[in-house]
């Protein structure tokens, strides 16, 4: 997967929405102690919920670049 290309797509389709819901700070949502994601397999599944809900119309490649570029930028899971 290519992490730079996930930020961009992630930048380009989340940050406003992530935004609007934490007082302007679109990464607030990946830092909140309450997060739902607790595995890389749930960040898989909140990326598709996302996508889905946005009517991006994503390709697989592009749903596992934003992954890539989350689990590199916040989550750090190991366990892929």
């Amino acid at each position: 997967a290519d992490a730079a290309r996930g930020g961009k797509l992630e930048k380009e389709s989340c940050s406003t929405c992530h935004a609007s819901r934490f007082n302007g700070d679109s990464n607030a949502i990946y830092l909140r102690k309450n997060r739902r994601v607790d595995s890389y397999s749930r960040l898989i599944s909140q990326v598709k919920f996302c996508e889905a809900n946005l009517g991006l119309t994503w390709f697989d490649d592009q749903i596992m670049d934003v992954v890539e570029h989350l689990n590199q930028s916040h989550y750090h899971f190991d366990n892929k």
